[in-house]
């Protein structure tokens, strides 16, 4: 049970691979701190596909802000940039199987309730995915292929059975829109 109705975190920082590890703890000690243990891997997860796409990708520099915020049943991470560019669905398009880059919005997508990415005053965007606190446990699938050359497969977060509470169940489309 949550004690408190809404609780809140804002970490900013330079999107740099040093720093990225330590956003990493942080956000898994606040979700500790709130008894959400079980969305740390999910929410860790998504932080970093988040900013490393600020660090490869946004310009004119890599300043970001990372904000956690629980509300009730649902978590949002955000991740605030200076680059007004939007990610489109192309930027999801066909990736090929054994691609090393450009599956992070699609795993953001995979293991989260919603995603979205709205633009941030005149310069910058927000880009942004929410877990239900309530979620059902989150598996890799049954049968795992076997890759040539010792590669190691890109595993799919599904839920083990659909949520009967309405929630979204995880092969269904992500919703692409602003939380409310």
């Amino acid at each position: 049970m949550i004690s408190h109705p809404s609780r809140h975190c804002t970490v900013e920082l330079q999107a740099l691979p040093s720093r990225i590890g330590q956003v990493r703890r942080i956000v898994s000690a606040h979700l500790r701190y709130w008894h959400l243990d079980p969305l740390i891997d999910r929410a860790a997860l998504g932080v970093t596909e988040l900013l490393t796409n600020v660090h490869q990708h946004a310009r004119p520099d890599k300043s970001c802000t990372v904000e956690l915020e629980l509300l009730l049943d649902r978590l949002t991470v955000s991740v605030r940039d200076h680059d007004p560019r939007l990610p489109s669905a192309e930027d999801m398009g066909a990736i090929a199987p054994l691609a090393t880059e450009g599956r992070g919005l699609a795993m953001v997508a995979a293991m989260s309730e919603s995603w979205g990415a709205r633009p941030d005053g005149e310069q910058g965007k927000v880009v942004w995915f929410t877990l239900p606190t309530a979620a059902a446990p989150v598996t890799a699938p049954a049968r795992v292929p076997r890759l040539a050359g010792g590669e190691q497969p890109v595993r799919r977060f599904t839920e083990v059975e659909p949520a009967l509470d309405g929630a979204r169940p995880a092969h269904a489309p992500a919703r692409s829109a602003v939380p409310g």
